[in-house]
């Protein structure tokens, strides 16, 4: 028998704990026979009416020195105390399963060298695409080959906001508030729109798929709270859709280049029509060509799932480490955003910023702006020739 301890019984905290009791007997036939069962749950909270109220604990120290718990699953959020109790749990020889996509982002380098020490696991499939699985067929089923790039929609709830100005032709604070009277964003909802929640999720992925720490704070992040209705009826013209993306590339000489920002999408292309709360993120790989992951990015029952299937993974490996990790590297390995070359849609606030871009396409006018779209070029050329003039959306290739 397997006990596990649960740290925060919040949305994803009670699915996990839910998955586990609806799928007893299930979960045992995949970890060889140990049964999973959970002794204890910590939350600041009182549960009078839980089924199981005698689980709760104030007291991390009950979790941290039971040597019955193996595994403690981390789904508080935030950076504080998860990354103290996590950093003591590893330390105390516990495996720790989390979706907590800020604590991997930040702090996922020590914690997975404490856990290789220790000869435990820190497992995070959830940190990146809640329900969707990503992280272990990166780091398993596309081993064998060189990871080229990942790029998606790694945020549902902007994408449910995107979708509702595409389809309903919602102006953007309309479209958020109903996400919030829905549930899908938050009364503060900076980490989504801003595009602070993506970053850390893209940060993550770009670090597996070079084998090197990439920090968060270096990815030049842009969210959509400057997206209007006017903007996506002007991508319609250019039969394309604005969805705000993360991006990383591994480059022929082993650098990365990383980049959350609103991206043209031309219809057509896989992304185009991902709508809703969904997500998708596509891989691109040396041997494998282009495989696309797809399926709800957040929820209690499908992020539960991906957190689970941790807890029954490292059940199956509970004094082996599964090396998944990426290493600290002193040298700038980032590629110069200005270096890279795409086109460009430009909203220009006068008609003759058109004129300085030979072969730009033009897509109309409306109220003294100008719509276009350029050719290809390095992105310092661009800006150096717009010189402030408009805002700009960079266009998604291939």
């Amino acid at each position: 028998m397997i006990k596990v301890a649960i740290m925060g019984y919040g949305v994803v905290g009670s699915g996990v704990y839910e998955v586990i009791r609806k799928n007893e007997k299930s979960i045992a036939k995949k970890t060889g026979g140990k049964t999973i069962t959970v002794k204890h749950i910590l939350d600041l909270r009182d549960f009078p009416d839980h089924e199981q109220p005698q689980l709760f604990t104030k007291s991390f120290e009950d979790i941290v020195n039971d040597p019955e718990v193996a595994i403690v699953v981390e789904v508080m959020g935030g950076l504080t105390p998860a990354y103290e109790y996590s950093k003591a749990a590893l330390l105390a020889g516990k495996n720790v399963v989390t979706s907590n996509k800020a604590l991997v982002a930040e702090h996922g380098t020590e914690l997975m060298q404490i856990a290789k020490e220790q000869n435990v696991n820190y497992l995070f499939e959830a940190s990146v695409g809640g329900g969707i699985p990503i992280i272990r067929p990166l780091s398993q089923c596309l081993a064998a080959n060189e990871l080229e790039e990942i790029y998606g929609i790694l945020n549902g709830t902007t994408n449910f906001i995107l979708t509702k100005m595409i389809t309903d032709g919602a102006d953007f604070e309309e479209a958020l508030a109903e996400a919030q009277r829905l549930g899908y964003a938050e009364r503060n909802p900076e980490a989504d729109v801003e595009g602070y929640d993506a970053c850390r999720k893209i940060a993550i992925l770009a670090s597996l798929a070079s084998g090197k720490y990439v920090n968060w704070s270096t990815i030049e992040t842009e969210g959509i709270t400057k997206i209007t209705r006017r903007d996506v009826a002007f991508a319609e013209k250019f039969q394309a859709v604005i969805k705000l993306i993360g991006h990383a590339k591994i480059t022929e000489d082993e650098k990365v280049y990383a980049r959350v920002s609103p991206m043209l999408i031309p219809k057509g292309h896989q992304l185009a029509d991902v709508n809703g709360v969904f997500n998708a993120i596509l891989v691109k790989g040396d041997s494998i060509g282009d495989v696309m992951f797809y399926g709800q990015g957040a929820g209690k029952l499908p992020t539960a799932s991906a957190v689970v299937a941790d807890v029954i993974d490292a059940a199956k490996h509970i004094h082996t480490n599964k090396l998944i990790t990426w290493k600290e590297v002193k040298e700038n390995f980032m590629v110069d955003p200005d270096t890279v070359v795409a086109r460009f849609f430009v909203k220009a606030n006068a008609a003759e910023v058109m004129k300085d871009f030979p072969g730009a396409e033009p897509l109309g006018d409306e109220a003294g702006t100008w719509y276009f779209v350029t050719e290809a070029m390095p992105e310092g050329e661009f800006k150096k020739k717009l010189n402030g003039r408009g805002d700009f959306i960079r266009v998604l290739e291939g």
